[in-house]
């Protein structure tokens, strides 16, 4: 089934179809038979400790803070890659990068010169949530693919307006649905403009329900932020940049609030991957967690992740739960009461049971991927590294046998238990054994020849 057979059959199914939502906890009836709104809002290269909320001393963001007050934080929620091209493509289709080919030994992420893209046989959140009747938008960095056929627009969204990869590299052009408005773009203007066209969609979408992608180009370097966010932040120039996302989160909730939206909205804010260490003090920081972009450290993976949804998702709660942005996928899918693709593997599971109805979430394993090679495996609360290296330096290490980490005790991944604990190791390698033979790693987009 390939993904116009998939829309076809999803619209057929939704004629038919009742959505009940009598296991979201502290939602009304007549809120219960209404599908949520979904806002996603990604930010670029955010670290593990840049947000006040995840325990950063200086760097103040109120917004955000606001919204883990009155929502949930998740302290255990990972990138399903550390680097931007992998990272979006699976979280936009629940699958692994392996599967669809957006991943690259040779070239971890997309350039100005590459000639592939996310392929066309990919089902994304936005396709099946369009066909169920969503309005859908993308507003921001995109990075899976910048030819015509690769665009937003024809992965399942409406609109777009953003820039086709990262803002370092050149050209840099902002493109209003697919074509270019402004080259190179303003980047001191990007934030705002990036805010007042998600919250235009949001007014012009409040009729029916919508999905919002907000995938911000910031922290990535070069930084820039607005004149009106210059110097506001202790923490310098990458200070005032997070200080402009969180306005800009803000300006989101206030907008759902003046619409009287909020409590019909999921809002969901997280990273595509760890911080830029290399950048020093422009880039960010992972907290107490070890390594950042690019590498399989949770520095790497493990990002800053917040959900609200007033009056299902109570306020305050501090969710240990693992998941994962593979994990995006199906939990939309389940309060749009639509159907996940069943003619391919699908790697994430549903977060509904973790954000509405106060149940363990049924993933116990993270799988940790830099290009094809599987590099560590999280299970439960252990991790074994079999290569480590640490972003883009070229110091690969394997481990024979593999470093183990008790992330509950370590977060940090500071002291090796593996001699204490060889039967763990073997558990923990029997898991990655059935993972890689049943992973059929499919050819690299990224790495195809300019």
């Amino acid at each position: 089934m390939d993904r116009r057979t998939f829309l076809g059959t999803a619209a057929k199914s939704l004629a038919a179809a009742s959505v009940s939502f009598t296991h979201l906890a502290r939602a009304d009836s007549a809120r219960a038979r209404r599908r949520p709104n979904i806002i996603l809002i990604l930010a670029d290269d955010l670290g593990y400790g840049d947000l006040s909320c995840f325990g950063h001393p200086t760097l103040h963001t109120p917004h955000l803070d606001r919204m883990a007050a009155e929502g949930m934080k998740l302290t255990q929620f990972y990138s399903a890659a550390p680097v931007c091209t992998p990272s979006r493509a699976a979280l936009l289709t629940g699958r692994l990068p392996i599967r669809s080919g957006m991943y690259g030994d040779r070239r971890g992420v997309l350039f100005p010169d590459s000639v592939g893209g996310l392929p066309d046989s990919e089902v994304t959140i936005a396709d099946a949530l369009r066909a169920a009747g969503y309005a859908t938008a993308c507003v921001g960095k995109w990075h899976l693919g910048h030819r015509p056929q690769y665009l937003p627009t024809r992965h399942g969204f409406d609109e777009y307006f953003g820039i086709p990869y990262s803002n370092d590299m050149k050209p840099c052009p902002l493109l209003d649905g697919e074509s270019p408005i402004e080259e190179p773009a303003v980047q001191t203007t990007l934030t705002r403009r990036y805010t007042e066209r998600a919250v235009q969609f949001i007014e012009r979408s409040r009729r029916r329900p919508f999905f919002l992608y907000f995938a911000h180009t910031f922290p990535h370097v070069p930084l820039h932020r607005s004149t009106e966010f210059a110097g506001t932040s202790l923490r310098g120039l990458y200070g005032d940049v997070v200080r402009e996302l969180d306005w800009s989160v803000g300006q989101i909730r206030a907008t759902l609030t003046r619409l009287g939206l909020h409590r019909d909205t999921l809002v969901l804010f997280t990273s595509d991957n760890g911080p830029w260490l290399t950048q020093n003090q422009q880039g960010g920081c992972a907290g107490l967690l070890r390594g950042g972009k690019g590498s399989t450290w949770e520095g790497g993976l493990r990002e800053p992740t917040l959900a609200v949804w007033p009056g299902t998702i109570p306020p305050g709660r501090v969710a240990m739960d693992l998941g994962t942005t593979l994990d995006v996928f199906p939990t939309c899918a389940e309060l749009a009461g639509v159907p996940v693709p069943s003619d391919r593997v699908m790697d994430g599971v549903s977060l509904v049971p973790v954000l509405t109805a106060f149940r363990p979430g049924s993933r116990d394993t993270v799988f940790y991927y830099s290009g094809s090679e599987l590099r560590a495996v999280r299970h439960g609360s252990w991790k074994a590294h079999y290569v480590t290296h640490s972003g883009y330096r070229d110091d690969r290490e394997v481990h024979d046998p593999p470093l183990l980490f008790h992330l509950d005790v370590d977060p940090g991944e500071r002291y090796d238990v593996a001699k204490e604990h060889p039967a763990i190791l073997d558990r923990i390698a029997a898991v990655a054994a059935l993972h890689r033979a049943a992973a059929e790693v499919a050819p690299s987009q990224l790495d195809l020849p300019a």
